[in-house]
């Protein structure tokens, strides 16, 4: 029996990620249901899936779950986690908690008021590249961190690899910047490969992060391309005062001011061997910087860290210790926000405000 028990409220692609965690990781994560209200869609979704479906959450509730993991669309999901607070039921939620300035608002006085119990799964910061170089940040290799580029993902996901490295907390800042549209060669999507050769306009967008404390961050993301395209890839660099991240390759100086560059090297088990594959770990030299916590599973880099997001909810509900705390969640909101501003007023100076959730 699973000491990780959870309901699930959803039926998109995201959704399914969790599904497949608790099928190929069943003595750590057990699913108890999944909630889709219309019951034709339902029936189907459960036979596709192999799952239990239910038509409402009083329903879902009578399998005692630990929490719920609430994966629905941007657009309704303030008021569904609003209803969790009022009947006291843990949440981990996988999507930005809200599509406006004073939806954001709304959820954190509700949460205030019904002492909300509630994790964001904001997974980027636990997929295997990033928590390494996490690691090389949090080990001080680079020195004093000032600056970073990153190209890599969108949004809310961009904003909580940003604020993390360059620990800016709930600083505020000064975002500019500009859109761009150009042409892209489709090659891949969420349907799988691609070999028809469409041309498709495809945005990318350019914006500097200005922080109070004079930390800087250069964004640039080529739409949704760039999650899916063999020839649009992903790019970082953080640059400290005593070395750097190059994507791959780290550079630093030795406590005798020696100068070492070393590659990232990404162990995974089963390669070129007949065993399953999965991965075990990312090294740098001699020194792990990351282990997968799930062991020789065969999960992806993403579905890797949705797990670690739920391993970690465990912990939560057993010690309080945030991992990422609704107010981050709302933070990272409120600047992509910000952000959108920004691209619609092309090379205009965007600030950031004190929000209700700052300094709690």
């Amino acid at each position: 029996m699973s000491e990780n028990k959870f309901g699930l409220i959803g039926s998109g692609w995201r959704a399914e990620f969790f599904i497949r965690i608790a099928q190929q990781v069943p003595e750590k994560f057990e699913l108890t249901s999944v909630l889709v209200r219309d019951k034709e869609k339902g029936e189907k979704f459960a036979k596709k899936h192999g799952v239990k479906v239910v038509q409402s959450l009083d329903e879902m509730m009578e399998d005692n779950p630990d929490y719920v993991v609430l994966s629905i669309k941007r657009g309704v999901i303030t008021d569904y986690l609003i209803d969790l607070f009022k009947r006291n039921i843990p949440v981990l939620s996988e999507t930005p908690p809200g599509e406006s300035i004073e939806s954001l608002e709304k959820l954190w006085n509700a949460y205030k008021k019904y002492n909300g119990k509630i994790q964001v799964a904001e997974q980027y910061l636990f997929q295997p590249l990033y928590a390494s170089w996490l690691k090389c940040i949090e080990d001080g290799k680079l020195g004093e961190i000032e600056n970073m580029n990153i190209s890599a993902l969108h949004g809310y996901h961009a904003v909580s690899i940003i604020r993390k490295y360059l620990d800016t907390g709930f600083d505020h800042c000064k975002i500019y910047g500009k859109r761009f549209h150009f042409d892209v060669t489709k090659t891949s999507g969420r349907e799988g490969i691609r070999y028809d050769g469409e041309i498709s306009s495809c945005s990318r967008d350019r914006l500097t992060f200005e922080f109070d404390n004079g930390k800087v961050a250069f964004f640039d993301f080529s739409g949704s391309s760039q999650y899916h395209s063999f020839i649009r890839t992903r790019q970082l660099t953080v640059q400290g005062v005593r070395g750097e991240i190059d994507d791959l390759t780290i550079r630093y100086l030795t406590s005798e001011n020696v100068p070492v560059s070393q590659e990232l090297n990404r162990i995974d088990l089963g390669k070129y061997h007949n065993q399953g594959w999965s991965h075990f770990g990312i090294m740098l030299g001699d020194q792990s910087l990351y282990k997968n916590p799930l062991g020789d599973v065969r999960l992806n880099d993403d579905e890797i860290a949705v797990a670690t997001c739920m391993l970690k909810m465990e912990e939560y509900l057993r010690t309080g210790k945030d991992f990422y705390s609704l107010k981050d969640g709302l933070q990272d909101t409120y600047i992509s926000l910000k952000m959108d501003e920004a691209l619609n007023n092309p090379n205009q100076e965007v600030e950031t405000r004190h929000q209700v959730w700052s300094n709690e």
